[in-house]
């Protein structure tokens, strides 16, 4: 990972347009490609970002200045960093990262969804478990009865952090034109119990909400494994 604290300034140019203004920011530049741009504030969530696949290219701009143009390989997106001032420029070899590890209960809700995805909507069908994103891996991606992508996020107890942490999702899976070719991805933010302020934030945001029954589900699976 490359780490550069730098006063710059953050032009994105694709679906729609975004501007940041010289200011001292924090750049991170992944080892899987992605590109964020974060501030001081404004908690974990970049102001701007490049998820791969991207190219990073070191340039200078027309009066000397130096600039960055980080253009995806998938589509016409871009983002330029322009460089005013480097206050700090370091690289760090994290290795390989072994991944969340989820409680017993919320890993096994996970693989009971995964089998029973119709339990969270009627149509529902699994495309894959932890799908793979630049911020990490969403829980269920799965395809409704229309053929629309939907991303699933399973958490034990739900609350307003996991309700962000879909969204942060969202907004990087609707990037993708093999995901969105029949219509944007919608979220479905799974709990055995969801906390009435994170309900009102997921309603507000657009993800429908799903109440998980585990016991329910465990005994799908049992029912299923005596039929066999």
């Amino acid at each position: 990972m490359r780490i550069v604290v730098a006063r710059c300034q953050v032009d994105y140019a694709g679906r729609l347009s975004a501007h940041l203004p010289m200011a001292t920011r924090v750049l991170m530049v992944k080892a899987d490609g992605s590109v964020l741009v974060h501030s001081d504030g404004g908690s974990y969530k970049p102001l701007n970002w490049m998820s791969p696949p991207c190219t990073l290219r070191e340039g200078q701009a027309e009066d000397g200045a130096v600039e960055w143009t980080v253009t995806a390989q998938k589509s016409d997106d871009t983002l330029r960093i322009r460089f005013e001032e480097v206050h700090a420029d370091s690289s760090h070899d994290l290795g390989v990262d072994p991944g969340l590890v989820k409680d017993g209960v919320e890993k096994h809700l996970q693989e009971l969804l995964a089998e029973h995805p119709s339990s969270l909507a009627d149509g529902l069908s699994l495309v894959r478990r932890e799908f793979p994103t630049a911020i990490g891996p969403v829980d269920l991606m799965c395809r409704d009865d229309a053929g629309l992508s939907v991303a699933v996020e399973i958490k034990r107890r739900g609350e307003i952090d996991g309700v962000l942490q879909l969204e942060r999702y969202l907004e990087l899976l609707n990037r993708d034109p093999l995901l969105t070719s029949k219509g944007p991805v919608r979220g479905i933010f799974a709990a055995q119990e969801i906390k009435p302020q994170a309900r009102v934030l997921a309603t507000d945001k657009g993800m429908a909400c799903a109440l998980v029954d585990y016991d329910a589900l465990r005994g799908m699976d049992d029912a299923e494994s005596r039929l066999f």
